[in-house]
C-alpha cells in the first residue's frame, strides 16, 4: 500500500465553511468540514490551518498578500495546498497569489462550494474531493477546482451566483477533469517553471478597474489621475472599441504622460482584444496602452497591481504584458 500523500488545508471561511446565522449564512472555522475531511483522510495525510474566517466578500489584497505568505513559508514537507475559500473573490485570490508565488514547487488549488458542507445537498464533497485530487497530483502551479473541473487560477472566472457550474476556464483549456478514467490532467495547460520558487506579494492597491459604457464621460480619466491611481484596465467594446475620440484620447494621454499604465481587456468573457483593428484602437497604441489581449479581468487587474507592486516602471511594465507568465495570456 502507497504512503499517503500529505496536503495541508489552509481555510479562510466563506460558504463551504459557513453555518446558518441571526443574519443569514455566516463562516466558521474548519471545525464544520470535520466530516467530510474524516473520509478523505482514509486517502489522504491531511493537516488543517484555519488562517482566516471571512466572507469572501471581504477579502482585499491584505489577504491575499497574508494568503501567499502562509503558502510559501509552510509548503516544505507537504505534497499539495488546499484552499477553501468564498466563491465570490476566488478568481481574483487565486490570480494574485499566482503572481505573488512565481514558480512555485508545489500544487496549491483553490476551492469552495454554493451550499455549505452541513447542508445536505452541498456541492462542498464533490469539490473538495477534485481539489485534494489535484493537490496530490504533483503538478506545480496554482489552480481553481470546481464542479469536476480544473482550471489554472489566473483563468477562472465565476460566471454563475447560484450554479454549481460556478467558474469556467475563459479563453484556456482545463487544467485537469474528473471523468470515469478519475483525475485526467492536460500536461499542455500546466504553467511550466523556469526556476526556484520565489514569494513577491508586493502589490498596489492603486489599480482601477473601469467598465466602459456608451456615453461614459471621459473626465473620469482626469479625476483617477488626481485620485493618485497609477494603473487603470479598461473594460472595452468587442475587440478593444473606445466610445470617445477627441476628449477621451485627451484623457488618457494625460494619464499616460503623467505616469499611470492603462490595460485594455474586452467585456466579451471570450476571445480576445486587439486595438489594431480599429482605428480608434490604433490610436490608442500610438498613446502608449497596453494591450490585455485574452486575459480576464481578474488576471489583468493583478497583474497590474502585482507589476506597480514590484516597483516597475510604465515601459517595463508594458513589456511585462505581453509575457506570459503563469498561463494567463495566450503566446
Amino acid at each position: 500500500m502507497s504512503e499517503k500523500k500529505k496536503i495541508l488545508l489552509l481555510t479562510t471561511g466563506g460558504t463551504i465553511a459557513s453555518l446558518p446565522g441571526g443574519e443569514g449564512l455566516e463562516p466558521q472555522r474548519s471545525d464544520v468540514m470535520e466530516r467530510e475531511l474524516e473520509q478523505l483522510r482514509t486517502y489522504y495525510d491531511i493537516t488543517v490551518q484555519d488562517v482566516m474566517c471571512l466572507d469572501s466578500s471581504n477579502i482585499r489584497p491584505e489577504e491575499w498578500q497574508f494568503i501567499a505568505r502562509h503558502i510559501f513559508e509552510h509548503r516544505a514537507g507537504y505534497d499539495g495546498i488546499v484552499v477553501s475559500h468564498g466563491t465570490d473573490t476566488m478568481a481574483y485570490t487565486a490570480s494574485a497569489v499566482t503572481f505573488m508565488l512565481p514558480d512555485i514547487d508545489v500544487p496549491v488549488v483553490f476551492t469552495g462550494s454554493q451550499l455549505p458542507l452541513a447542508d445536505m445537498l452541498s456541492d462542498g464533497p464533490d469539490n473538495l474531493r477534485t481539489a485534494f485530487a489535484m493537490a496530490a497530483a504533483g503538478h506545480p502551479g496554482v489552480f481553481l477546482a470546481f464542479d469536476r473541473k480544473v482550471m489554472l487560477g489566473c483563468r477562472a472566472v465565476k460566471v454563475r451566483a447560484s450554479g454549481f457550474s460556478a467558474f469556467e476556464s475563459v479563453n484556456a483549456r482545463y487544467a485537469a477533469q474528473v471523468s470515469n478514467l478519475g483525475l485526467v490532467v492536460d500536461p499542455e495547460v500546466l504553467p511550466r517553471r523556469s526556476g526556484e520558487a520565489r514569494l513577491r506579494t508586493d502589490i498596489s492597491r492603486e489599480v482601477f478597474l473601469l467598465k466602459l459604457t456608451p456615453g461614459l464621460n471621459p473626465a473620469v480619466f482626469d479625476m483617477l489621475g488626481a485620485m493618485g491611481y497609477k494603473g487603470i484596465v479598461i473594460e472595452a467594446f468587442g475587440l478593444g472599441g473606445i466610445s470617445f475620440l477627441n476628449k477621451g484620447l485627451r484623457g488618457i494621454r494625460r494619464c499616460i504622460e503623467d505616469g499611470v499604465s492603462i490595460v485594455v481587456t474586452t467585456q466579451c468573457l471570450y476571445d480576445s482584444s486587439d486595438l489594431r483593428v480599429y482605428q480608434v484602437g490604433n490610436k490608442m497604441l500610438e498613446l502608449g496602452v497596453i494591450q490585455g489581449r485574452d486575459m480576464t479581468s481578474e488576471a489583468a487587474m493583478t497583474k497590474l497591481m502585482w507589476a506597480i507592486g514590484q516597483g516597475m516602471e510604465p515601459e517595463a511594465i508594458s513589456t511585462l504584458f505581453t509575457q506570459n507568465l503563469a498561463g494567463e495570456i495566450t503566446a
